[in-house]
């Protein structure tokens, strides 16, 4: 898989992305749904377990950075 097809797909945190942290994601690639390796993109952004998230850079094999798919409830 090329570094472009991974960027931009949807995946939800497993395990907590934050600074510090080695966090997990599954994402939905090759007809099934693998886990990786997860670092928040923005480097000190905090992502919780279940968080939808978009995949914004591919370190292959198994690593990927991700961002928030979808802005918090309003305050």
């Amino acid at each position: 898989m090329d570094d472009a097809s991974m960027v931009g797909l949807m995946g939800r945190v497993t395990g907590t992305v934050g600074p510090g942290l080695v966090g997990e994601v599954i994402v939905r690639v090759r007809g099934g749904a693998e886990h990786f390796l997860a670092y928040p993109a923005q480097g000190t952004a905090r992502i919780e377990r279940g968080t939808v998230v978009m995949v914004v850079e591919y370190l292959p094999p198994r690593t990927v950075y991700v961002t928030e798919a979808y802005d918090g409830p309003a305050a």
